[in-house]
């Protein structure tokens, strides 16, 4: 669908690839540290990215996920180890001499330069002819749906109409692999939401392979294929968004990736957790008897009965608790529930805005929730990790 002036993407035919993860890597990072000085920014990173795949490095600010872009990039090359793009190894290759557009978070668009000549400027150095060029430029506008407004200025642009034909310039030589640095944290919050939605549909379309670094966690769950959670130089998950948000591999991914309560515990013989005086069941794991640790469960995850609820099979970790505060935020209800067990900082439960009508909940009132076994978590205490 085309629509000229709208500011929606194009659809236009394109080649697209499909991920096989059984194939050769299209990327393959392997044991690459980088130092600076006495600081170890990156710490033996082994990843392989598939050909067509988007992912993203996500983790918090400082832990290596720009550095670790930068050196595929050959912009900051690694202290040691080796990056392979395609099957040949570029690991001291000049970024000149690699196949890939970028995309930083200022745009870095040539504020005296017209948009067409913008985009066209990697095209120009590339042998192709003027009237190739002029097409593959107006094919780029229509692509980021921007037709007619090749011949404004960068600053006659909005920001997120600006961040669109840097895209346009990072695609326009067709590279292998397109990256992309923190691209919408420039842009406010209704801006970033719409354009995250037209990067990955691009995306697709074009089959390209991507890796994008950003610190929000909802943007690497609603745009990637896999995410690469780091933390302090290392890698602590890669994984499908649905893999990372649901099964966290440890603390630090269930705490950074979205809401998740935590509750001082200790494993029971029988495997189960123990908080306070209650046993709970939980999820498969493998603490020994007596070891203390950190039960997990996600707000969206508590469910909420009626007080005096009767536990039915399978319901055995309910518990009586005080529905302290109710925060409303749309199409659900935050809860903050008190019970000793819990601590002195409660229990966050999410609860649909249907379930708390049904239930007739008040702020102020006793009412009972149950933990479900399949996603109450035990992770190891922060003192006892690493």
């Amino acid at each position: 669908m085309i629509q000229s002036t709208s500011g929606q993407l194009k659809s236009i035919p394109t080649d697209t690839r499909e991920t096989d993860p059984a194939s050769a890597p299209y990327l393959s990072i392997a044991n690459l540290w980088k130092a600076f000085g006495a600081f170890l920014a990156l710490k033996d990173i082994s990843l392989d990215i598939h050909e067509g795949e988007f992912v993203c490095f996500l983790g918090p600010s400082g832990c290596g996920k720009t550095t670790l872009l930068r050196a595929i990039a050959g912009l900051d090359l690694q202290t040691r180890g080796s990056v392979l793009q395609g099957g040949l190894d570029v690991s001291n290759l000049p970024p000149s001499e690699r196949d890939f557009g970028i995309v930083f978070q200022s745009y870095a668009l040539f504020p005296n330069l017209t948009i067409e000549k913008n985009i066209a400027f990697g095209l120009e150095n590339s042998g192709r002819n003027k009237s190739e060029i002029v097409a593959r430029v107006a094919e780029l506008l229509e692509l980021v749906g921007l037709p007619e407004q090749g011949r404004k200025y960068p600053a006659q642009l909005s920001g997120g109409q600006q961040q669109r034909i840097a895209l346009a310039r990072a695609i326009a030589t067709k590279p292998g692999l397109l990256l992309l640095d923190e691209p919408l944290s420039a842009l406010d919050a209704k801006v970033r939401v719409h354009l995250r939605h037209e990067i990955k549909e691009l995306q697709r379309k074009l089959g390209v392979t991507t890796v994008m670094v950003t610190h929000d966690q909802e943007e690497a769950l609603s745009m990637a294929d896999r995410i690469v959670v780091m933390n302090e130089g290392v890698i602590e998950q890669i994984g499908s968004p649905t893999e990372i948000y649901r099964a966290p591999a440890n603390l630090f991914v269930a705490d950074f990736i979205g809401e998740m309560n935590q509750i001082a515990a200790s494993v029971a013989a029988d495997g189960r957790l123990q908080v306070g005086e209650k046993s709970f069941a939980c999820l498969d794991h493998n603490f020994a008897a007596g070891t203390a640790v950190v039960a997990a469960i996600r707000p969206e995850d508590v469910i909420p009965h009626q007080t005096g609820h009767v536990a039915g099979e399978g319901e055995e970790n309910c518990i009586d608790v005080l529905l302290d505060e109710m925060e409303f935020l749309g199409s659900f209800w935050r809860c903050h529930l008190r019970n000793e067990r819990f601590g002195v900082s409660g229990l966050i439960a999410d609860f649909s805005v249907n379930a708390i009508r049904r239930l007739a909940l008040e702020r102020g009132q006793t009412m009972t929730v149950e933990l479900p076994d399949s996603r109450l978590m035990a992770f190891a205490r922060p003192e006892a990790q690493g």
